[in-house]
Parts: structure tokens; C-alpha cells; sequence
């Protein structure tokens, strides 16, 4: 199972579980930026791997040039023009080379990805390779697996990842500042 961070392994695993499956998880997120950002996140998983019995496999890359060179034309699309894709391909190709007859993804769990072309992608790589997606909409236990991961105290990210996605939050977190105070301040205006 690709795993992006700790918290949205959380939900995937014990679903799994629930299941009867017993996942290994896979980090491979050159995606994450900074490194302090890329460490934290990597060494949360670890721990938490640990504290869950879980097997873990690390694939360290730490990629801010070559993502950058590879989105910086297309920022808008990102994501599925080139982050799911190259961490997708490098969890099948693992797969495949190693004997598992399946991969997912805890991107899955998130409501702030793009679901629908997550899942167009996991397709293509099955078609193309030959290992099962084992698709499971995790979106549900989105909130049960991060409620979990708070009382953990496992770390807890503020971004998706990548620079990029840091400047969205922040940008959007600006506009919703000055939304609040304009109408903060029109309702001053009514009285």
C-alpha cells in the first residue's frame, strides 16, 4: 500500500484488517517538500509502523528539482499529470518485482484529493502491469482514522505535500480571512 503519512494510513490499515488483509506499506513521496517536512512525515510513519506491527518499506527520494522541473508548466494539474503517477508507478514497479499480487494507495482516504483520477491512474498501472488495484473508497473513515491519529498524538500535516500544495493552503486561508472580515464588516454597516 503506498502510504503517504502516518494519519491517512491510520483509517487503510484497520480497514484492511477488518478484512482479513495484512498490508505492507510502501513510502515512496518525493512529492513532500521541504525536507523537514519530507522527514517528519517519513519518520511519524516509521514510528507508527512500529507501534502497529506493520511491515514498512522506505523508498527515500527526496525530490524537490525533478518534481519541480516535471509540474512547474501545468501547476493546476499536478497531481495527476505527474505526483500519482510517479509515486503510483514506483509502488507497482516495486510490486512487481518483489511478488505482491496487489497495491493501493492512502491517498484514497483523503477528500482533498482528486478521487476520480487517483483512481484512473491505479487502472491504467493495473492494466499496464498486471497487478490487481485493490480499489476501497476509504473516504469514509476519513475522520475516524485522523480523530485516531490526533489522540495518538501522531504527526499531523497542514498540506498535501508538495510546495505547491502549501501555497494553495496558505493562499486559501488568506481569502477566507478577508471573506470573513468583509462580512464582518457589512453587517458593522447594517447596525
Amino acid at each position: 500500500m503506498h502510504t503517504c503519512c502516518a494519519p491517512c494510513s491510520v483509517y487503510c490499515i484497520d480497514a484492511l484488517r477488518s478484512e482479513g488483509l495484512e498490508p505492507t506499506l510502501f513510502w515512496y513521496n518525493p512529492n513532500i517538500h521541504p525536507f523537514t517536512e519530507y522527514k517528519a512525515r517519513r519518520d511519524c510513519l516509521k514510528d507508527y509502523a512500529k507501534m502497529v506491527d506493520v511491515e514498512l518499506i522506505l523508498k527515500e527520494e527526496y525530490g524537490l528539482d525533478e518534481f519541480c522541473k516535471n509540474v512547474i508548466d501545468n501547476l493546476d494539474n499536478r497531481c495527476v499529470n505527474y505526483c500519482y503517477p510517479k509515486r503510483l508507478s514506483e509502488t507497482v514497479r516495486y510490486a512487481v518485482e518483489n511478488g505482491y499480487d496487489a497495491f493501493t494507495t492512502t491517498l484514497l482516504v483523503s477528500p482533498y484529493q482528486k478521487h476520480e483520477e487517483l483512481v484512473k491512474v491505479c487502472e491504467k498501472l493495473a492494466k499496464d502491469t498486471g497487478v490487481e488495484f485493490l480499489y476501497r473508497d476509504f473516504r469514509p473513515g476519513f475522520h475516524e482514522g485522523q480523530a485516531k491519529a490526533k489522540e495518538l498524538g501522531l504527526y499531523r500535516q497542514k498540506y498535501c505535500g508538495c510546495i505547491f500544495s502549501e501555497e494553495d493552503r496558505y493562499l486559501r486561508r488568506k481569502k477566507d480571512k478577508i471573506t470573513v472580515e468583509a462580512v464582518s464588516k457589512n453587517n458593522k454597516n447594517k447596525e
